[in-house]
């Protein structure tokens, strides 16, 4: 009899287990991106010269607000400016997803075709890795917004 109650036990814990890590691994929420990685920067061979070079440069870069993705319920999403998307659209800011835990793919809002795809290296709570499915060498790492409105 203590066998069946300790069975029991240890399934429903596993289920709780295995009910969190699927609730903690969603796309859902507001990610800013801190890093893109392009494939040149991949292929170049770090040096303190280079590394000094390519800080410089990404500081002056044009885009000094911070880079926002809002992953919303529904399949809808919103963007501060292109990241994930590349058409250039009457309204850019927002787009339709489908998350399946290993891809996201980005779609067409109209004909919702899809537009661009990336695999997920990474999901936590708090960070968020893709690499683009049509140039793997093409990185972006976002961290997770607590309080994002």
């Amino acid at each position: 009899m203590k066998t069946g109650i300790l069975t029991r036990f240890l399934f429903g814990l596993s289920l709780l287990l295995v009910y969190q890590v699927s609730y903690s691994q969603s796309v859902l929420g507001t990610w800013q991106l801190v890093k893109e990685i392009t494939c040149m920067e991949d292929k170049m061979t770090a040096s303190g010269d280079t590394d000094a070079l390519i800080n410089e440069m990404k500081q002056m870069s044009p885009s000094a607000s911070a880079q926002v993705v809002k992953f919303k319920e529904k399949g809808n999403g919103e963007e501060s400016t292109r990241i994930l998307t590349k058409k250039r659209t009457a309204n850019n800011k927002n787009f339709l997803y489908k998350f399946n835990g290993e891809t996201l793919l980005i779609l067409d809002k109209k004909s919702q075709t899809i537009t661009d795809s990336f695999m997920v290296d990474k999901l936590s709570t708090d960070s968020l890795i893709v690499s683009s499915s049509s140039r793997p060498c093409e990185t972006r790492i976002f961290l997770k917004l607590k309080n994002a409105k």
